[in-house]
């Protein structure tokens, strides 16, 4: 028996094929280029306070993109309610082909929107105009993630050259247009298009990579909770030298009660926040240093193996404050003080329940009486992989094949909180989670950019799968 006759998932895809789909994918990047630069120059940004139409013109060029491809039934713009509201989400493009004679359908999800830029003078390019420098196009959104949107654009590019239009594994593709400002309509999309979304595997193309050179599968992702604390202990702002030292101000109080989340290693100290048991491989704290840029002089916080620290425990960041500038300080108590709170959440406890941790602590914590008011409450949970599954044989047999070295089974410090949507809408799927990201991508900060070395073989480990979809039996 050949290689061709076997449809088991451990086996490599034929050389010829392999070849031809290389040769596909290589003749096809720097199309694939030139797309994804047309698409950054849009600032489709999501959030509420940024205008709305460049997210819309960012999904016409997206559905445009899908339907050039020529081999979907039906390609979309669609939009649904955010939650129990009347108010519809950003624009998502659904793209359909029906599967044939008894072949599987595969989803490819991306999102289209971006994160805000932040300041223009903390790029060393404009965010909106892709600039290549080296083996690396800069740009926002240039790897988060609309180089998935174009992963997927371009390995069906490549798949339809090798194997021709008249195929028979179903395709179905959803862009969403809202990930980066909490999916907020994503589970009524889900329940408004639910036949048209049903597959066999789902492909989520909004993680990274090991290295530039070793492709990651994410079977573990971190859930998250954030929300709005405001601590309130005087009813008007009073003089800090006629009432300081005797009336406390929020600040203090404020900067007394977020210190009680932490130990003094650093590790979260918020009791009910859970930690789960899990191997790691191995990750140095000098790859550390590098990669998350630490200081000189300044240590990692936390405790147990640095994987474990960003996969599998808890952790809180303080990632906004609204107090006085220094430029504006006045000698003044303050009366009230807000900050944001993120939590990121290991796997095996709910959103609602880490909440619930958090809240007590706050309140229970609260020093010198100081009113809590909690607001604006978003939770996602967190997320395994059942990697038992044949669609997680049948993905890594594929990076291997596009990168030539096995793939590492990661866990990942961020959030993806719609796949919980996802598995609850589709509890049949298998859902694999891949990216075209690489630790040097620097994803929602400035200079955020895309090593094109890991764009091809991201586009190339696709077009694999798609091919063995196809062959098997």
């Amino acid at each position: 028996m050949t290689d061709l006759e076997l449809p088991s998932a451990a086996k490599s895809q034929p050389h010829s094929s392999l070849n031809a789909l290389r040769d596909a994918v290589q003749a096809g990047l720097p199309s694939a280029i030139a797309d994804l630069s047309r698409l950054i120059r849009i600032p489709s940004v999501s959030w509420d306070g940024f205008d709305p139409a460049h997210v819309a013109a960012s999904a016409v060029q997206v559905k445009a993109l899908f339907d050039g491809l020529g081999v979907f039934e039906t390609v979309e713009i669609a939009q649904a309610p955010i939650a129990e509201t009347s108010t519809l989400g950003q624009p998502a493009v659904l793209a359909t082909r029906a599967a044939r004679n008894g072949k599987p359908t595969i989803m490819l999800y991306a999102h289209h929107d971006v994160q805000p830029p932040g300041k223009d003078e903390d790029w060393d390019t404009p965010p909106f105009e892709p600039t290549l420098r080296g083996d690396r196009l800069y740009g926002r959104g240039a790897a988060d993630d609309k180089a998935g949107v174009l992963a997927h654009v371009a390995a069906i590019r490549a798949f339809v050259e090798t194997v021709g239009t008249d195929f028979d594994l179903g395709l179905v593709v959803f862009i969403e247009g809202e990930e980066e400002f909490g999916s907020r309509s994503f589970s009524n999309f889900l329940t408004e298009h639910h036949e048209q979304l049903t597959a066999d595997v789902i492909v989520v193309a909004d993680s990274d990579n090991w290295d530039i050179n070793t492709p990651s599968l994410t079977v573990a992702l971190r859930g998250n909770v954030t929300f709005k604390l405001t601590v309130a202990t005087l009813g008007h702002a009073s003089h800090s030298g006629m009432f300081g030292g005797a009336a406390p101000d929020s600040m203090m109080a404020t900067v007394t009660l977020l210190a009680s989340l932490y130990a003094p290693d650093g590790s979260v100290a918020v009791a009910g926040l859970q930690s789960r048991e899990s191997d790691t491989p191995e990750y140095s704290e000098e790859r550390l240093r590098e990669e998350a840029a630490l200081l000189p002089g300044v240590t990692p916080i936390g405790r147990g193996p640095i994987l474990s620290r960003l996969w599998m425990q808890p952790a809180i960041t303080i990632t906004g404050i609204d107090a006085p500038t220094v430029a504006n300080a006045s000698n003044t108590l303050s009366a009230s003080t807000s900050v944001r709170i993120s939590a990121r959440i290991a796997p095996g406890q709910t959103g609602e329940d880490a909440f619930a941790a958090l809240e007590k602590h706050l309140v229970e914590n609260a020093p010198y009486g100081a009113n809590i008011t909690i607001t604006g409450v978003d939770t996602g949970n967190p997320f395994l992989v059942d990697t038992s599954g044949w669609a997680v044989a049948e993905a890594k047999a594929a990076m291997e094949d596009a990168w030539g070295v096995p793939a590492v089974e990661t866990g990942i410090g961020g959030s993806i909180p719609f796949i919980s949507d996802l598995v609850a809408q589709f509890p049949a799927a298998q859902i694999l989670v891949t990216g075209v990201e690489d630790p040097d991508t620097r994803a929602h900060s400035p200079n955020e950019s895309l090593h094109l070395g890991v764009f091809r073989r991201a586009i190339l480990t696709e077009a694999v799968l798609l091919a063995k979809l196809e062959s098997r039996a």
